[in-house]
């Protein structure tokens, strides 16, 4: 019998793939792709047409530790993730994005992110 990790992973997998059939990324508005490990989180702007990433944030950053400060939580890791890549957005003139979660459940970390990003000024 396979370990849950493995059958986790593997689902999650299988929804990823499922969602990436309808979400897809061009110039002008691209994919805000989320990715989640157990101590950190991700997030790139893929333009999907072009096949590049247009630039990418991760928790394990020095900014983003420099701008947390004392907390070190994980949901306050994810708002300040968003911020930044709303940051980076703006400098590259995006404003609007399709947001792909990725496999993971919208909720805690997933959701903190996406809330850090509206609030940086993105619109999904």
């Amino acid at each position: 019998m396979p370990d849950k990790t493995v059958i986790r992973r593997k689902n999650r997998v299988r929804k990823k793939k499922s969602i990436r059939k309808k979400v897809f990324g061009t110039a002008e508005r691209p994919r805000l792709v989320v990715f989640r490990s157990l101590k950190h989180i991700s997030a790139q702007l893929v333009d999907d047409v072009a096949q590049k990433t247009l630039c990418t944030v991760t928790s394990a950053s020095k900014a983003v530790q420099a701008s947390l400060g004392e907390d070190k939580a994980k949901k306050a890791m994810s708002v300040e993730v968003g911020k930044a890549i709303a940051a980076k957005a703006t400098d590259l003139k995006v404003t609007t994005v399709v947001f792909d979660r990725g496999g993971f459940i919208y909720h805690g970390r997933v959701k903190a992110l996406a809330d850090g990003a509206r609030e940086g000024g993105l619109r999904f």
